[in-house]
């Protein structure tokens, strides 16, 4: 801040008496000196900074919004630390208070608060390896969105890194070995892929390293190889343990990962259907399909009909430019209740597909 200000001024309150210090571009303008003396009880540091508008060419106004997110993300990444920010910009001063002693298990239930959970109460581990802490809270929703956040000495990697590839390596191999000893696996079945065990997870990573190497264009993604280890061991250790004490959750963890491995096969499978346009189908569709002239989308009309009596009869009453008619034999196949295979089987749903030449999603 000092190398970024034109000007800056601070005082410190210690031991019953008030010092202060200020610089002027970054330079020491008044050396450290006691000011006065003040109540015992308290202490603390104020520092009053003016940006430099030489430096931040766009604006030296700051957008209380994106302060107040950083400091609740610093409250949340620091359990039990009280941050204010009062705003006196405005004509009444607003103060708002950040305070969370669960730290970033509150994080996550806040992360989450508009999910449906497919547990209660967040998972929460702490662990010390080599020095460095590590923090993981994470919960499960029933969606499908992934959120994974890491932190390295409050800082957010973006970009993730070492403590990221950590956690990632030790939760699959957690659940897996989990699920095996739980018998929740049949011998058969093959181990859950990390992206299928995920799904519908949001987590929360805090590290705090004595030395963290910062790597990329940004300094945003963690490089210190010793942060993978230290992650994989305190989460591997700890999540082991709560899983053993929590039977039911494990397996709903499990089962989530199962059935987003199902969905993912599936779709797989959809996408592979849809995209075999094989010669016999092709060369099948004309004597079905009959096709409009025109290229324009916007104006295009696709009737399905029932067999080729009716199909006949539309054909003829038709507008050969916008309007394309396909019979189909029977009543097609009610999707919303068939499964996945029996629908990729059906020859009436893949001649549609072929007809509108788009995949299946």
């Amino acid at each position: 801040v000092n190398a970024l200000s034109t000007k800056v001024e601070v005082t410190v309150m210690r031991d019953g008496k008030k010092y202060f210090i200020d610089f002027d571009h970054g330079r020491v303008k008044h050396e450290l000196k006691e000011i006065g003396t003040v109540d015992p009880s308290q202490h603390g540091t104020i520092v009053h900074f003016y940006p430099d508008p030489d430096i931040f060419t766009e604006t030296i106004v700051f957008d209380d919004k994106i302060l107040k997110k950083r400091i609740q993300e610093l409250a949340f990444l620091n359990k039990g630390l009280k941050l204010t920010f009062t705003d006196k910009r405005k004509d009444s001063a607003e103060t708002d208070v950040y305070h969370y002693e669960g730290g970033i298990k509150e994080y996550v239930a806040f992360l989450d608060k508009k999910e449906e959970k497919l547990f209660d109460t967040p998972v929460y581990v702490e662990g010390d390896y080599d020095g460095i802490n590590v923090e993981v809270a994470l919960q499960y929703t029933t969606g499908y969105k992934t959120t994974l956040m890491t932190f390295a000495n409050n800082i957010h990697t973006y970009e993730g890194g070492m403590h990221e590839a950590g956690f990632k390596t030790a939760l699959t191999r957690v659940i897996n070995d989990y699920a095996r000893k739980a018998k929740i696996f049949k011998d058969s079945d093959t181990n859950l892929s990390g992206e299928d065990i995920r799904e519908g997870m949001t987590a929360v990573i805090s590290i705090k390293h004595p030395n963290p190497q910062f790597e990329g264009q940004t300094k945003t993604k963690l490089g210190n190889s010793d942060a993978r280890a230290a992650v994989d061991k305190a989460f591997s250790e700890a999540f082991s343990k709560f899983l053993l004490e929590n039977p039911s959750v494990g397996r709903k963890i499990v089962e989530k990962g199962q059935l987003a491995e199902k969905a993912r096969i599936a779709a797989k499978r959809a996408r592979e259907v849809t995209r075999k346009k094989s010669g016999l189908e092709i060369a099948n569709l004309p004597g079905k399909l009959a096709d409009n002239t025109s290229n324009d989308p916007e104006i295009s009309e696709l009737f399905i009909v029932e067999g080729d009596s009716a199909g006949g009869s539309a054909k003829q009453g038709r507008s050969r430019l916008t309007q394309a008619i396909l019979p189909i034999r029977g009543k097609i196949l009610n999707v919303e209740k068939a499964s996945m295979d029996r629908i990729l089987a059906n020859q009436e749903i893949r001649t549609l597909f072929t007809a509108l030449g788009t995949g299946f999603g």
